[in-house]
């Protein structure tokens, strides 16, 4: 696809609707700012309610933003109807014709913008073979599996080849197993078309597994914005640490602060911190200890208690308890180990890297 590539910018954007019980008005989308780069893709991530699918539906022109304005490749494009958006959406329910077959289904686009006919068969060809799906055009849609039915929802929607492509939630009509192999997929097509791409979903690990940035949304409001990474190893909020994978949140007290270092008391032991993201001595603090952090040991920085130990093939799941606080441990391999069991009192050991404050 050699068409320009297009960069899509929110600027205090808001949606409001009316409670249905009081009448009062209630923001779905609060003051959001949103900046997604040319040939990126971006994902909306967050629990049911919070405004993700809103947003994507203001970016196609579904629904109007009551506040703000929305940018499309820097054309403000707010008083422009569906039509008229240099989009494409992928919906949750494909939306295929069941009467068409796969070539007039990928091609219903292209024939209403009254393309040649050899000008549409040439890319409706081309884009078949992006998506895997060349030689069989002329099978009914009605024939074929989920994830094939997803292919041609996604043919048809780049054979327009719009400056960005939409997904909501594309991949929740199918099972586990297809979901890891089509969202793999998509990623695949959207890197060698080179399109933007926004994409919604509630399920952490497709946003981890395909996005270059993730917007993670809370009720109606931006919690945070980052890289994988940066989200998951730096949430700046318990809502983010805990929705993006699993999190322990230790609670404690700073108690020496040497720079950007420190050392806090966590249940009258000393646990040192690498990064104090500003907090002073005697201030409060939770640390963020993923479960693949840390290990059960003999030695180690918090004395715990084990109550459950569990094998589970690739690794041996702990639950410990440090004071009054459950911690969750993922320690990997543990063929070579050795195997702590309820009711043996033990440390959980950690590299102060694996720690993060909030």
């Amino acid at each position: 696809m050699s068409k320009e590539k297009k960069g899509v910018r929110l600027e205090h954007i808001s949606k409001i609707y009316p409670d249905p019980k009081t009448k009062k008005p209630i923001y779905a989308v609060h003051d959001a700012n949103i900046e997604i780069e040319p040939g990126s893709f971006v994902t909306l991530l967050g629990p049911s309610g919070c405004g993700k699918t809103t947003i994507l539906r203001m970016i196609a022109g579904f629904e109007s933003p009551d506040e703000g304005e929305i940018y499309l490749g820097g054309e403000p494009i707010n008083e422009l109807t569906p039509n008229k958006r240099d989009t494409a959406m992928v919906f949750q329910s494909y939306a295929l014709l069941p009467h068409y077959n796969i070539f007039d289904n990928v091609a219903y686009g292209l024939k209403l913008r009254k393309m040649d006919k050899e000008t549409i068969k040439q890319k409706v060809t081309d884009i078949l073979k992006l998506v895997g799906l060349e030689g069989r055009e002329n099978r009914m849609t009605n024939q074929l599996s989920g994830g094939q039915q997803q292919r041609v929802a996604l043919a048809r929607a780049l054979v327009i080849e719009p400056g960005v492509l939409l997904f909501d939630e594309p991949l929740s009509n199918l099972d586990a197993k297809l979901r890891v192999s089509m969202r793999t997929e998509i990623r695949r097509i959207q890197q060698e078309a080179g399109i933007t791409a926004v994409y919604v979903t509630h399920d952490q690990s497709e946003a981890m597994a395909i996005s270059d940035k993730i917007i993670v949304m809370n009720q109606g409001v931006i919690a945070q914005v980052g890289t994988p990474q940066e989200i998951y190893y730096h949430p700046n909020s318990e809502f983010v640490a805990d929705f993006i994978g699993e999190a322990n949140f230790l609670k404690g007290t700073v108690t020496e602060v040497s720079g950007n270092e420190g050392t806090a008391e966590i249940n009258g032991c000393p646990v040192h911190l690498q990064e104090l993201n500003g907090r002073k001595a005697g201030d409060a603090c939770t640390l963020v200890l993923r479960p693949e952090g840390a290990v059960v040991a003999d030695e180690g920085q918090l004395p715990c208690d084990v109550i459950l130990s569990t094998f589970m093939g690739s690794y041996q799941n702990y639950h410990v308890m440090v004071g009054d606080t459950l911690v969750r441990i993922t320690d990997f391999n543990p063929k070579t180990k050795k195997i702590y069991n309820a009711g043996d009192r033990a440390y959980v050991k950690f590299d102060s890297g694996s720690i993060h404050v909030i």
